[in-house]
């Protein structure tokens, strides 16, 4: 109510800091198109998500990217990943695990705390996250 000190509806005063995350989001997983090793995808889930509760507009935009926007839609619609899609991301987290344990050999532990997290990553990529074509069979399913 406009004059009786009420603090305005939360969902509205915190759309600038939900915009900005949708922003800050969206530049990074920019960079992750040209930076080998850093996710793009979840970064525009992310975005999609915070423009979702600041400006409907800005989540459109996210949704009709070319190759991204299909992906995010998936997600949201509880699809998960292409099953190649899925190859290909186990093997980059593999691969840079790998790579970035054996830079790290003056410190053993760093480079198993490395394979570890990696490992965590693959497996739960693996096993946790949806496989596009299985979900759409059984939704076909009666």
């Amino acid at each position: 109510m406009a004059g009786t000190g009420e603090p305005a509806e939360p969902r509205r005063a915190l759309a600038p800091l939900w915009f900005a995350g949708g922003l800050v989001s969206v530049g990074i997983g920019g960079l992750g198109v040209v930076v080998p090793g850093l996710p793009t995808t979840v970064f525009f889930i992310v975005a999609a998500a915070c423009f979702s509760r600041s400006n409907k507009r800005f989540e459109q935009w996210v949704l009709n990217l070319p190759r991204i926007g299909r992906t995010v839609s998936d997600y949201r619609e509880g699809l998960g990943m292409p099953r190649r899609s899925k190859v290909v991301a186990v093997a980059m987290i593999v691969v840079v695990s790998c790579l970035s344990a054996l830079l790290t050999v003056s410190n053993p532990a760093v480079g198993a705390a490395i394979l570890a997290l990696g490992a965590v990553g693959a497996l739960y990529v693996s096993f946790r996250v949806p496989t596009r074509e299985r979900v759409l069979a059984e939704r076909e399913r009666p």
